[in-house]
């Protein structure tokens, strides 16, 4: 099976205008993220979609490839759609144009995940090992079947360990430490939002409403679950920051200066 990356890009951020454009250690974010999209050696090829003509020119002007997409869509998802209509690859990968610090093997693990006939997207997740993110809205969990499906994805602390929780709890641990609850058998795992679809899949998705508990949790693979599509999901080891705010670019930067 072919795959491609997709990485969507819109300018006009709620939070963080131009965010793509933003430097970090000297180059723009949206060139980060294609740039890492690149070591991926599963992808046959990585295109940046946005509604803007600067990015556009932005993407080119380091020796990317871009597409120009309607100004019109809720999602990133949608706008991968709109570029996956006119390509011939089965696996789409839509990696967010706000992830500078993505990986190639990321990219590979989750094309690899729809190796499984029975999977119609895939997904990570990585263990959380500490306590304020088990209690973190902003920090997606998700629930996993004894296959690797995933049942539910939560802004929640999901599952809810009552005895373990409870205790923390008591003790003023909800939010700094290291959480220990692996030691007892117990793991909560934290989704990395990004995704492999089979090209149909991401079709049919684009073109349906949005559902009740997408609604409510304010996530949007939520809708393939409640429509049946199947996510299957593999723990990653690697961990991803997104840049959703200049103190999220700062606090990139740094972990980028550290490694390097």
């Amino acid at each position: 099976m072919s795959a491609i990356v997709l990485i969507p890009a819109r300018y006009a951020s709620t939070r963080f205008p131009g965010k793509p454009l933003t430097l970090l250690k000297g180059r723009p974010v949206v060139q980060h993220v294609y740039e890492n999209s690149l070591r991926s050696r599963l992808a046959d090829d990585v295109i940046v979609a946005t509604d803007s003509e600067t990015i556009f020119e932005t993407v080119l002007s380091f020796g990317g490839k871009a597409v120009v997409t309607s100004g019109d869509h809720a999602s990133g998802t949608d706008r991968i759609a709109e570029a996956a209509a006119s390509m011939d690859h089965d696996i789409i990968v839509n990696v967010q144009g706000d992830e500078p610090l993505i990986r190639g093997e990321m990219i590979d693990e989750v094309i690899t995940l729809l190796d499984d006939r029975a999977a119609s997207i895939g997904t990570l997740a990585k263990r959380i090992t500490l306590w304020r993110e088990v209690f973190d809205p902003n920090v997606v969990k998700v629930v996993l079947d004894p296959e690797g499906f995933a049942f539910y994805f939560s802004r929640a602390p999901i599952p809810y360990h009552r005895d373990l929780f409870g205790a923390e709890a008591r003790r003023g641990g909800t939010e700094e430490g290291i959480c220990t609850a692996g030691t007892s058998g117990f793991f909560m795992y934290k989704h990395i939002g990004i995704y492999s679809y089979r090209k149909d899949v991401l079709a049919a998705l684009s073109s349906l409403p949005p559902t009740r508990l997408e609604g409510i949790e304010r996530l949007e693979q939520l809708r393939a679950i409640e429509n049946n599509f199947r996510i299957k999901v593999r723990e990653t080891f690697f961990e991803t920051m997104g840049v959703d705010t200049p103190e999220d670019l700062e606090r990139i930067e740094k972990c980028l200066n550290s490694s390097s």
